[in-house]
């Protein structure tokens, strides 16, 4: 694949092809003067004065992606965020070939000829482009630095060969076209390169080959009804409070889904963030739409984040456990001091608590408590902690009686009791000093 000096690359091929084409035929001296192939916007090449000489003008206008080409090896991705391919970005070069004479006829002679060259050159081969960016025998430390930038643009190894396609553009078109150049205009033909592949070439993991589909593959498994046979994890919730996959530690958990029964049993708790797999054991159990799990208090080795939790079973008929679809869930922080370990009010109104809190957070962890609306960040902790301190300036007065509510990396502790009817705040509150 090419790098991101293709662009470049190609419009230097196409100058080389025109400027020996104009050699081969002759075009200097049927001119009687010296002709001149750049790659200039339009409003930058001199039409008076001295530096004015005959000239073809190639101008790349717009660049678009290449619509067969733009969702290979899409999506770039695993369900981990891990790269799994390196997509190449597709794209098509629209250019403007014009011509600027001097003489009567001029700018007709040479884009004539430029357009012939095109014509006779559908397709840039591989040997063209290499001999284009990397010309041999010349010396290439008298090329410009941009020239010799070019010879690593591995344009001639892509997969896809570039193709030369004349467009066409309506008068209204062309006349908006220069007019937003702010250029005046000459003759001017229009064509198209296509594809230019830019691939990054990035560390990726990818699988290996599939030899069967299992250690019993029985080919195609016919099941009535519409629920796949496999193990699924559908839903996760916590009655003490009722919020849809959330956990606090030592809650009690209710997964919900089917095909759930089975031995040897296990829930597998992962947090890439931290690099984490927690394993929960489970008993065996034919219950196929329900499964009840304590969550360990270990505030070590559950710090807060966004977790993927997956059921791995051994089903009956099975020789070999089966894995479950990964269901989000967040474990959050919860407060367990209430009232605070300590709590008092400076003589410049600041208002200082010091909080238990599980699970322990780590350093580089975000943490906010908030007293009602108000929020407080943590005082600084140089290692993992279940007790911080938070100062509010200009504290409330005393006798208030706020919500506490505690956030860690923008995940809140649960203050709401879903399992109540109406839903109601559990007691979290405390009531100011003076």
């Amino acid at each position: 694949m090419s790098n991101a000096l293709a662009l470049a690359g190609v419009t230097a091929v196409l100058k080389d092809l025109i400027d020996t084409g104009l050699i081969d035929h002759q075009v200097l001296d049927a001119l009687g003067a010296g002709v001149t192939v750049s790659s200039m916007a339009p409003d930058a090449v001199p039409i008076t004065g001295a530096n004015l000489v005959p000239r073809i003008n190639l101008f790349l206008h717009q660049v678009t992606p290449n619509a067969a080409l733009r969702n290979v090896d899409l999506p770039s991705r695993n369900q981990r965020g891990e790269r799994s391919a390196n997509p190449p970005l597709a794209l098509d070069l629209h250019y403007l070939l014009t011509a600027y004479g001097v003489a009567e006829l001029e700018s007709e002679v040479l884009l004539g000829y430029a357009l012939q060259m095109l014509h006779e050159t559908p397709v840039l081969g591989r040997a063209q482009i290499r001999t284009a960016l990397s010309p041999e025998p010349a010396n290439g430390a008298i090329l410009p630095s941009i020239y010799q930038a070019l010879r690593s643009a591995d344009l001639a190894e892509q997969v896809e060969m570039l193709k030369i396609t004349p467009a066409s553009l309506s008068s209204e078109e062309m006349s908006r076209l220069w007019s937003a150049l702010q250029a005046h205009y000459r003759p001017t033909a229009a064509f198209q390169v296509s594809v230019v592949l830019i691939q990054p070439q990035r560390p990726a993991r990818s699988a290996l080959p599939v030899l069967r589909r299992g250690e019993l593959d029985q080919g195609v498994v016919v099941t009535p009804g519409l629920v796949p046979p496999y193990p699924t994890l559908e839903t996760l919730l916590a009655p003490a409070h009722a919020t849809p996959s959330v956990l606090r530690l030592g809650d009690v958990a209710e997964l919900r889904g089917h095909h759930l029964g089975g031995t040897a049993r296990s829930l597998v708790f992962r947090n890439d963030r931290f690099g984490i797999d927690n394993e929960v054991l489970l008993p065996d159990g034919n219950d196929d739409s329900l499964i009840s799990v304590n969550l360990p208090a270990v505030p070590a080795a559950w710090p807060v984040g966004l977790y993927r939790v997956e059921l791995s079973v051994l089903r009956p008929g099975d020789a070999t456990s089966r894995t479950s679809n990964p269901l989000p869930v967040v474990l959050v922080p919860a407060i367990t001091s209430l009232p605070p370990v300590a709590m008092a009010r400076s003589a410049a109104n600041v208002l200082s608590l010091t909080l238990n809190l599980t699970p322990a957070v780590r350093v580089g962890q975000s943490v906010q408590l908030l007293m009602d609306s108000r929020a407080a960040p943590a005082d600084a902790f140089t290692a993992d902690s279940t007790q911080l301190s938070f100062a509010y300036p200009d504290a409330p007065p005393a006798g208030g009686s706020p919500l506490l509510r505690l956030k860690v990396d923008g995940i809140e502790s649960v203050v709401v009791n879903r399992a109540s009817t109406p839903p109601s705040f559990f007691n979290h509150r405390i009531t100011l000093p003076a």
